[in-house]
């Protein structure tokens, strides 16, 4: 077989048409993908535009307060602790960032490039090779780099109007960002490339140790940060040591660094006697040379990128594809049989198909590597939770209680509800390509839908229920504050999980592959949207009532307002209102999921 890179000069068209070819490939199927979408999902498209500039206004106003904050209780622009505060906040979020774009984009350009269909297909044509990985190297930007402006814009808006930027600042935004996110994507892809290349067979033990190593340092970070004496919280001395512990964020090789004192920089006010335009003091000329140096390390690693690209991939490749699999000896894993004894009072089917999503679940690290993550950092967070308050009376005491406690049960309510959204809704849409093995199976159709909810509502309920009842301790709730999480816990698992299986059921998508894009389509955002309403409505129904009952006792209200007698049928009528409707969010969609899913068709 003649590789690309050895058939002569004539058999390839120059780079320029090359490259016009591709370009033109992407924007005919992006116009009409965009067609698609406006002609045959306009509603999708609206919601999740809706949705997304609901998120960016979110964000937006939670910085501006954040930064208003700064300003008034800090110190103005151009202070001492107002620039070190914001410099610790900026390079920190940039950095944290950078670590994810490279992990990112490195598992994007894996799959890209090594799993990939057209990969395979555009590596047969007479194309250049590196002209493939620019290809593929240019999607992994454009799908890395979306979450990070969607992210970061907010906070660059918002600092600039708190601070008063002039009107460089915002032009300047959008091309720091981009040269930017180029340098971390371009390292992912050197580091995918290399290790596919070299150690094929280590690549899943290089990523995972990686990974793990970051975690760890992070975990380790933030636990020296939150673990000081209260009384040293938020003081000055904790103030400068927690300078001084992230201060390598503020490495000025790193292109972090180069992005945020860009910023900077273009948001500085310098009075017009200051400035020494022979010393290059126009804070616009310094945003522009961080800008260039962003863009001259963009074009570097877009360069090394290519290289690499050409030099490797095609070994790499082969290699990959090529290597040799060692047989797997057929046995029960220890964790399969522990999870065979648990789930022993379930009916046999049931049972088994139980187990098999427990395997899929434990061999994708994709999966409960995010889980470890969230809720791992949650687990911290509760640990010292009880060290961010600062009472000054009894009333106001139980109120932070209060307050805290219930945002922990929304704030685990929220990320459970991402989690169902993005592993839970895709599973029966996957089941379809493998239906045909489940077909043969002595089982109805309805316990596959039956095994799904069990499993999303079982699975999630034992994490989340930890979680809380370790807030609760960590906080020394009341019994009745504690009684009340855990069954508000109840309810929004089994809400969720039959919301996510439900809609699953209803609106499947068996013609792709991949659960990250169904999760994307119109049934996962419109999952998303129903789980958000219904953690609110069962937070609310359960906190209100239960705040008002605790502080009945210490309130000069008792007798009037805050009768008790009254509070008690409050709280059950709530509790009661909780129940009923989980159980409407549990019924209509199972109902409408089951009868869709029996009377569907797989092809």
């Amino acid at each position: 077989m003649i590789e690309s890179s050895e058939l002569p000069p004539a058999s390839l068209p120059s780079e320029d048409r090359e490259a016009q070819i591709f370009w033109r490939a992407r924007w005919q199927i992006g116009r009409a993908q965009l067609q698609q979408h406006f002609t045959t999902a306009r509603l999708r498209t609206s919601l999740v535009l809706s949705l997304s500039l609901l998120f960016w206004s979110g964000l937006f106003a939670l910085f501006y307060a954040g930064f208003d904050f700064i300003v008034k209780h800090v110190g103005p622009p151009g202070e001492h602790y107002h620039a070190q505060t914001v410099q610790f906040v900026f390079h920190l979020f940039f950095a944290s960032l950078n670590v994810m774009l490279v992990f990112s984009a490195g598992i994007i350009i894996y799959g890209n490039l090594f799993h990939s269909p057209e990969t395979r297909f555009l590596l047969t044509l007479p194309i250049r090779t590196e002209r493939i990985v620019l290809h593929k190297f240019q999607e992994a930007v454009l799908f890395s780099s979306w979450g990070f402006f969607l992210l970061a814009s907010p906070m660059m808006v918002a600092y600039g109007w708190v601070v008063g930027a002039s009107w460089y600042y915002y032009a300047l935004i959008l091309p720091l960002i981009i040269a930017f996110v180029y340098i971390p994507c371009g390292i992912g892809s050197i580091c995918c490339l290399f290790i596919v290349h070299k150690l094929p067979q280590m690549r899943r033990v290089i990523v995972g140790v990686a990974a793990i190593s970051v975690i760890v340092f992070a975990f380790d970070s933030i636990w020296r940060t939150v673990s000081s004496n209260q009384a040293r919280l938020f003081g000055k001395d904790w103030f400068e040591e927690t300078l001084r512990r992230f201060g390598f964020t503020q490495e000025e090789w790193l292109p972090s660094s180069w992005l945020a004192n860009g910023l900077l920089e273009a948001a500085r006010q310098t009075p017009v006697a200051m400035i020494d335009a022979s010393r290059f003091d126009l804070p616009v000329l310094q945003s522009c040379m961080y800008l260039a140096l962003l863009i001259s390390n963009a074009l570097m690693c877009h360069l090394l990128t290519v290289a690499a690209g050409k030099r490797w991939l095609r070994s790499g490749f082969s290699s990959l594809d090529c290597r040799f699999v060692k047989a797997r000896k057929a046995r029960v894993s220890w964790l399969d049989r522990i999870a065979n004894w648990i789930l022993s009072p379930f009916p046999a089917p049931v049972r088994l198909l139980l187990v098999k999503d427990w395997r899929l679940l434990r061999r994708d690290p994709v999966q409960w590597s995010q889980f470890l993550i969230f809720f791992g950092l949650l687990g911290l967070y509760f640990l010292n939770v009880d060290r961010f308050n600062n009472p000054t009376s009894d009333i106001s005491y139980i109120t932070w209680l209060n307050m805290v406690s219930f945002l922990n049960l929304a704030v685990v309510g929220l990320i459970l509800s991402t989690f169902t959204t993005r592993f839970i809704y895709p599973m029966l849409s996957l089941e379809g390509q493998r239906f045909w093995i489940l077909g043969l199976l002595p089982i109805r159709r309805e316990t596959i839908v039956w095994s799904k909810f069990v499993f999303a509502a079982l699975g999630s309920w034992i994490p989340c229920s930890i979680l809380i009842l370790l807030s609760d301790l960590m906080l020394q709730v009341p019994l009745l504050v504690v009684l009340v999480h855990q069954l508000t816990t109840v309810l929004l698992c089994i809400g969720l999980a039959a919301i996510a299986v439900g809609l699953g059921a209803t609106m499947p998508n068996f013609r792709e592959p991949s659960p990250s894009k169904i999760a994307a389509g119109f049934g996962g955002t419109l999952n998303l949207v129903l789980s958000a309403l219904y953690i609110i409505a069962i937070v609310v129904l359960t906190a209100l009532p239960c705040h008002f009952y605790l502080i009945a006792d210490r309130s000069s209200l008792r007798d009037s307002i805050l009768n008790p007698q009254y509070l008690r049928l409050w709280l059950v009528a709530g509790t009661g209102m909780a129940i009923v409707v989980c159980a409407v969010a549990t019924i209509v969609p199972l109902g409408r999921g089951l009868r869709a899913f029996r009377k569907l068709e797989f092809i």
